[in-house]
């Protein structure tokens, strides 16, 4: 198993982040399509494999009800996303957030061809994410009869759980909360790209992304491209209820909300915890021995 000394790595990110700042913005827009959905892939299944762990309902609890284990269940699936998109070069934001400002960094390039970058690629990611959302709301998460009646599953309901509970960020100090959880989490998946490029082989990435992964997922951190999947998901498959209480209970979930309670939040949360937390750190931890190479 072959891997690089950390100077390498972060050398390597600069170098990473000054292709993907070059790319033209039509490319960043279907590269980041691409990324916005293959999280949403890992997203979907997290929901999945979740369903029933915590159920309150004895006829959905499956195994042990514990939260840690619903949580550690979600944290083990879900960093599917991450290795395909590392694997299949696609674009996304929150490892951007680190790649393009270390090519900032190291090679000097305009702060304006990242921001360029981030924007096309956030765009794009929230394309794929709510495509895949549509694909889950109106597959898995909803069953269909002879008449056209729909009934929301198992799963659907654990979508509008997740959704429900992560636009609940509303006082001062919940938004707090929400943007400590944002940074937590691109500190560790950017720290994960950083591991996925430490090695050349397909199990080193493979095991370099995915502990990191799991880490964040477990630990209830916020991610904006996921909460691009899991608020969409949760909006749509709750078109589809037609139970009094339920809507009542799910009723500040809208459009408006994923973005004020919880996307804005997080999106500023994970360019810190990606930009400052690793980016910075690196490059001054690292530029006299950068410098030493060039």
């Amino acid at each position: 198993m072959v891997f690089h000394p950390p100077v390498a790595i972060v050398a390597k990110a600069g170098d990473a982040g000054k292709y993907k700042v070059g790319l033209p913005a039509w490319n960043m827009l279907l590269r980041g399509f691409m990324a916005g959905a293959y999280i949403a892939m890992g997203g979907a299944l997290a929901t999945v494999c979740s369903t029933g762990i915590q159920a309150t309902d004895a006829a959905l609890r499956y195994g042990t009800a514990s939260a840690g284990f619903s949580q550690l269940i979600t944290g083990a699936v879900f960093p599917v996303g991450l290795i395909i998109i590392v694997l299949t070069g696609a674009e996304l934001f929150t490892g951007d957030a680190m790649l393009a400002p270390m090519a900032a960094f190291i090679h000097k390039i305009s702060w304006a061809s990242v921001l360029n970058l981030w924007i096309w690629v956030y765009i794009g990611n929230l394309i794929g994410s709510i495509v895949y959302a549509y694909i889950m709301a109106y597959g898995p998460f909803s069953a269909w009869d002879a008449t056209g009646a729909v009934t929301v599953t198992a799963f659907g309901s654990r979508a509008i759980a997740i959704a429900v509970a992560k636009t609940s960020y509303v006082s001062m100090m919940a938004q707090w909360s929400c943007f400590l959880k944002a940074i937590g989490c691109n500190w560790l998946v950017n720290l994960a790209v950083l591991l996925g490029i430490c090695a050349d082989d397909l199990i080193g990435k493979f095991f370099g992304i995915w502990f990191p992964i799991m880490a964040f997922v477990s630990s209830g951190f916020e991610h904006s491209v996921a909460n691009m999947y899991f608020i969409p998901a949760g909006l749509f498959t709750k078109g589809f209820l037609t139970d009094p209480a339920a809507l009542v209970a799910s009723s500040h979930l809208t459009w408006v909300t994923m973005w004020t309670s919880n996307i804005i939040v997080v999106t500023i949360g994970n360019i810190v915890g990606g930009l400052i937390f690793v980016g910075v750190i690196y490059w001054v931890a690292f530029r006299k021995e950068i410098a030493a190479l060039k």
